[in-house]
């Protein structure tokens, strides 16, 4: 690779896509398959024409007819060929034909890979820009009994079948040539997937490491990177903590969702979910088994002072969340209509909002919608265009009198709209709170916390203060 000087610094130039796929042809020990189904094999036409590749590649091949791809790799129940699931069966199907028909014995040296893609490119009407998953199964040493894996799903962006298809060619050469030489820096591999790839070409919004050389990795915080990089919007972990696709979680389903620091999680955070939840859960055509539950933190509640994301803050917060049986979402959303909108990609179906007064006031202030061409009544628009309301939670004031929907004091200008919207019924006050815990704050908790004063436990949802304690959670201090 080269180095050129840029003033005092030097700066690493990135390898072009030929000398990647050469580097890789040029290693005498790596050896594999290429199964690509949905958009021709624009990944192995990298190797192939950087030459040497008959070293490298045992075996290409696409099995685009759904009949015979279910005949190499078995059927799909849910007729889902574009998925995870599908993905995961190439790779394991290809690495197990290596191993069987290549004797050790002949190839002690070897270290054997397969590299799949299954993907939808863009449709022929244009409505959906088309998405897939692309992964890798390999050794890093020939002796590995358990092979390594990086599984991502992407989306495409460029409107154009061709375009789409040689976006992905890049990438799948980007990913094989960051799974052997940066693999011990998988913060830097997940940077260079995006080599001779702009950002407005491609979406990367999942991505998982597994195996033994990725044993230390968290896959949280590797899909934190992507939002750090601007690789996508929005990650969403699962109750069991593991990365999970938006788009299988979200899909035609009822939302509520709940947007907070959650640092940490209260009892105030608890009590506005249960009984908004319990008030989504009456409205017409919400049915529970189609309902999901969102806990969302934007990005902007991830940094420190000094404007950096603090890493191991983000994964106290998702921990305690997850513990507490909920989904999470991080999305670098600052306006709540883009929230509502990222949910309309994959549901049509009802939705809901669940926030404090304080929040409330925040929607109202034009100072937010000042980018927009049509301004705060733009914004408006697209928040409330589908079938959606706004659940709001009182606030306890220094004098001890509520605020509520009722009696809130917003700018004059805004005061005919905010009637607009609370008398057709969008917003709606939170019923049967605890009035009893109005006065807990997450700032409290944690000030508390960090001074090492008591009392801050019974503020907390049951459970919660014993694995901040346990996992010292928030700067704890036994």
């Amino acid at each position: 690779m080269e180095i050129t000087l840029k003033g005092d610094a030097k700066i690493e130039s990135i390898p072009s896509l030929k000398d990647k796929a050469l580097r890789i042809n040029l290693n005498e020990n790596i050896y594999g398959t290429f199964a690509e189904i949905g958009a021709g094999q624009e990944t192995v036409r990298q190797f192939f024409r950087a030459g040497g590749a008959s070293g490298t590649i045992a075996k290409a091949m696409s099995a685009y007819d759904k009949s015979f791809s279910d005949a190499i790799y078995g059927n799909e129940d849910n007729q889902r060929y574009v998925s995870e699931d599908r993905l995961k069966k190439m790779l394991s199907h290809e690495v197990k034909l290596i191993e069987d028909r290549l004797s050790r014995d002949d190839y002690p040296n070897k270290m054997f890979f397969s590299y799949a893609n299954t993907v939808a490119t863009i449709d022929f009407a244009k409505r959906f820009k088309g998405h897939g998953w692309v992964g890798i199964k390999y050794q890093i040493d020939s002796k590995q009994k358990e092979y390594n894996e990086i599984t991502l799903h992407i989306r495409f962006k460029e409107t154009d079948a061709r375009l789409q298809q040689e976006t992905l060619g890049k990438l799948g050469t980007n990913l094989i040539y960051g799974a052997y030489y940066k693999y011990n820096e998988p913060k830097k591999l997940l940077r260079y997937l995006y080599d001779h790839i702009d950002k407005d070409q491609l979406e990367i919004d999942t991505i998982n490491f597994s195996g033994p050389d990725f044993k230390n990795v968290d896959n949280r915080l590797m899909s934190l990177q992507l939002l750090k990089n601007g690789m996508t919007d929005a990650v969403m972990f699962a109750p069991d903590g593991n990365n999970v696709l938006p788009a299988r979680v979200l899909y035609k389903k009822n939302i509520l969702a709940f947007r907070g620091s959650f640092r940490p999680v209260t009892k105030v955070n608890m009590d506005m979910y249960e009984k908004s939840y319990e008030m989504f859960l009456n409205e017409n055509k919400v049915e529970k088994e189609k309902t999901q539950v969102v806990f969302e933190i934007t990005l902007s509640n991830l940094r420190a002072s000094g404007g950096e994301i603090d890493e191991q803050d983000f994964m106290d917060r998702a921990r305690l969340l997850c513990s507490l049986g909920q989904t999470v979402l991080i999305s670098n959303f600052q306006e709540y209509y883009k929230l509502v909108e990222y949910f309309n990609l994959y549901s049509k179906n009802r939705m809901g909002l669940a926030m404090g007064v304080n929040n409330l006031i925040d929607i109202f202030d034009e100072k937010y919608y000042r980018h927009l061409s049509g301004g705060i009544l733009e914004a408006f628009g697209k928040l409330f265009y589908k079938d959606l309301k706004v659940y709001i939670y009182p606030m306890l004031n220094e004098n001890n009198s509520m605020t509520t929907i009722d009696d809130l004091k917003v700018h004059p200008r805004m005061k005919e709209l905010y009637k607009f919207f609370k008398f057709n019924g969008k917003l709606v006050n939170i019923k049967n709170y605890d009035p009893e815990i109005l006065n807990i704050f997450s700032r409290t908790v944690l000030n508390m916390i960090n001074k090492n004063e008591q009392g801050w436990e019974e503020m907390l949802p049951q459970g919660v203060a014993e694995i901040i304690k346990e996992q010292k959670l928030f700067g704890y201090e036994a």
